[in-house]
């Protein structure tokens, strides 16, 4: 009896598996804007666009410092950013409509936005997002992430 349903449980599993839609590569999901405003500035106008909008930063994350902190530990050979950080945040109003409609969609809270400058294109400071699958009240969350993006863009 448990052959048969540890049997079936590998099968299921190995249909899921099949069935799994391939990862994006980064970019066919992402909107981004490139700016020459300082990386500071930057990542300070991404705080406030978060902010002014009545939304609280529930985290700064500081990718970059991390990646260059470890960069020896794993064997890096390549600087990858000046700098880099990501700001996460929800709201509660427009969470609540896409979890009405799609109880599935607490996978896209909190929402992410990031900012970077590439090691190798010092002096280009790129903000972006990802963005959520069409549909629903995440088109509105979209616009919401959008506007973010490209009022930090312009700095302050």
């Amino acid at each position: 009896m448990l052959r048969t349903i540890h049997a079936a449980g590998l099968a299921l599993a190995a249909m899921i598996t099949v069935q799994a839609a391939p990862a994006l590569a980064a970019g066919d999901d992402v909107f981004t804007v490139t700016t020459d405003v300082p990386f500071a500035d930057a990542a300070q106008a991404v705080n406030d666009a978060i902010v002014n909008k009545g939304y609280k930063v529930d985290y700064h994350g500081y990718v970059g410092e991390m990646l260059k902190r470890t960069a020896e530990d794993v064997g890096a050979e390549k600087s990858l950013y000046e700098d880099a950080e990501i700001f996460t945040f929800c709201s509660a109003v427009l969470s609540r409509k896409a979890m009405e409609a799609e109880i599935g969609d607490i996978a896209y809270c909190p929402y992410v936005v990031f900012v970077y400058e590439e090691a190798a294109n010092p002096g280009t400071v790129t903000i972006g997002h990802r963005k959520l699958p069409e549909g629903g009240a995440r088109d509105e969350i979209n616009a919401v992430l959008d506007e973010i993006v490209t009022t930090a863009s312009d700095g302050f």
